[in-house]
């Protein structure tokens, strides 16, 4: 099963770096459109899953190929640092 899925992983992570920030601007305009239609009752919420579907889009993007080669450690991977997210408009 994995070996018929890893093509597809790396075709993924291709997409996620060419359109990251078209995908990130989709992210961004969708979650504003339901801040809005709830009038504000869920924005915590909705912000942070917003943060989630960037950071897992992140990973996408810095993955290379089906994962680590051998001897990496288990930081090896990507990933992205913690910092500041910006605030959803």
């Amino acid at each position: 099963m994995k070996a018929k899925l890893g093509p597809a992983k790396g075709k993924v992570s291709d997409l996620a770096q060419q359109h990251g920030d078209k995908i990130q601007h989709g992210l961004d305009r969708a979650a504003k459109a339901v801040d809005e239609k709830t009038k504000g009752k869920y924005s915590d919420r909705i912000q942070s899953g917003t943060g989630k579907a960037k950071d897992a889009m992140e990973r996408l993007a810095h993955q290379e190929g089906t994962g680590p080669g051998p001897g990496a450690g288990p930081d090896a991977g990507g990933g992205t640092p913690n910092g500041p997210r910006p605030p959803v408009s």
